[in-house]
């Protein structure tokens, strides 16, 4: 399978002078067929919830992948959801949209279904809350053009490795609804990239970002991770779950796609039980790997 490759020479939009960030091409790390083991004895997570998926899991130190339904993990795409959140919040701060991890956006006093978007958000909570009304508003003021750019900069999504994808619907939704969509390993490698700081942004941003992903740290394991939970263009349930878990500073990168063909199915606590379940199976949590 072919590397993904990222686009050389970065550029930072907040500069008025017009100062050019060369940073080198970094390829995101795509599995081959000598470092996979596939692990079917996984599946028994994704039946018990009456769910079809995959999973990935990236040893860092070694370069192995344990992978459940490898096709799915390389070649099916899929709409990000919130886990677009990550590229939002690192665009909005980049462009100085986002002016610090601390900034407000006022409740717009509209209602939803989830309590905790119904009251004015700073970034770091809107992100722990999975805020949509935020991050919509993030990138309406972002702008379509600008977005673009960056999306471009990334070559984030669209789900072929040699397209460019183009925002075609509205600047608030793109992300939602199945426009835009990236496969399961390119979700994994935009993580990876993150935890080093290997993307095209300043890395305090980057580090703003890993902080707001830290979900669990304790003395046996740092958990970090941003769920999604959107609708297919078929009108089923999608869920995911990417990011990485630290042992003994040892980072492993892992990524949950879970799907189910009734789109009322609640993805809220599933994904996480299930993504846990299975690191526990492998061995984590106990401080030992």
């Amino acid at each position: 399978m072919k590397k993904i490759a990222g686009l050389p020479g970065w550029r930072n939009n907040r500069c008025a002078s017009g100062i050019i960030l060369v940073i080198s091409s970094i390829l995101l790390y795509s599995c081959t067929q000598n470092n996979v083991k596939k692990d079917d004895s996984l599946k028994k997570y994704f039946d018990e919830n009456h769910l079809t998926g995959c999973f990935a899991l990236l040893d860092n130190g070694t370069g192995e992948f344990t992978v459940y339904n490898l096709a799915r993990y390389r070649d099916s795409a899929y709409l990000p959801a919130s886990t677009f959140k990550i590229a939002n919040s690192l665009i909005g701060l980049q462009t100085g949209i986002i002016s610090s991890d601390s900034m407000v956006i006022p409740w717009d006093g509209i209602q939803r279904p989830v309590a905790e978007w119904n009251k004015d958000l700073n970034m770091y909570q809107a992100f722990r809350v999975s805020a949509v009304p935020y991050y919509q508003e993030v990138a309406r003021r972002i702008g379509k053009d600008t977005m673009q750019y960056w999306l471009d900069s990334l070559h984030y999504g669209s789900g072929k490795k040699d397209t460019l994808f183009r925002i075609r619907s509205a600047i608030d939704t793109f992300w939602l609804d199945n426009t835009l969509k990236i496969t399961p390993d390119e979700n994994l490698g935009f993580v990876k990239k993150l935890y080093f700081n290997e993307l095209p942004f300043f890395k305090l941003y980057q580090e703003k970002v890993k902080h707001a992903m830290l979900f669990e740290d304790n003395a046996n394991y740092k958990l970090a991770y941003k769920t999604g939970w959107g609708t297919t263009d078929k009108d089923h349930a999608l869920g995911w779950v990417v990011g990485w878990i630290e042992e003994n500073r040892h980072p492993y990168f892992f990524v949950l796609n879970v799907e189910s063909p009734d789109p009322d199915y609640d993805m809220s606590t599933v994904r996480l039980r299930m993504l846990k379940a299975i690191l526990k199976q492998l061995g984590f949590f106990e401080g030992k790997m």
